[in-house]
């Protein structure tokens, strides 16, 4: 059973879908694959299409839904050869490694150097809130935290051979038990 309402509607607008779905799509042979999708559709809906208001509109809604159905099925596929390379995990920086000698040597410390690194340097502290809570003007926190971080990097340095470069950026360092 043919509609000619479908007929007419496919007459006045297939070359106008093909040139929108090519468009979309870049590869003719793909376009006219959709295309036929929707005129299959469109002669499923048979009596149906024709009491469309606006059976361009409908064609052009089916035509781009099927496109988006058609690149959904058709994702590439990349074949997985036999044999992969072992990935490796990125290398953390020379600093990054210090933290298991950082943890073996502040309880070498003396109790306030420690104190004061912890809070501030490994804690979330402020200099500020550490003067504060220990009768401290903020420079005298200041030049604590900075002749403790002082002691830590000479015991870093003596306990695990660290090396620092030009720049004083630890380049390397043997963590030594």
């Amino acid at each position: 059973m043919t509609f000619d309402c479908v007929l007419k509607a496919w007459h006045d607008h297939q070359a106008e879908l093909r040139g929108f779905l090519i468009g979309q799509i870049k590869e003719p042979a793909m376009a006219d694959d959709v295309l036929q999708d929707v005129f299959f559709k469109a002669m499923r809906e048979g009596q149906d299409f024709c009491q469309l208001e606006n059976p361009r509109a409908w064609l052009f809604r089916v035509a781009r839904n099927a496109l988006t159905d058609s690149r959904r099925v058709s994702r590439k596929w990349v074949p997985v050869p036999e044999s992969l390379p072992t990935e490796h995990p990125p290398e953390r920086a020379p600093v990054d490694e210090l933290d298991a000698c950082i943890s073996r040597t502040l309880p070498d410390l003396a109790d306030r150097d420690r104190d004061i690194l912890q809070a501030c340097d490994l804690g979330n502290m402020s200099q500020i809130a550490y003067a504060r809570a220990h009768g401290l003007s903020l420079p005298a926190a200041k030049a604590r935290i900075q002749r403790a971080r002082e002691r830590l990097r000479e015991a870093l340095a003596r306990r695990c051979n660290v090396i620092l470069d030009d720049s004083g950026n630890v380049c390397c360092h043997i963590a030594i038990r």
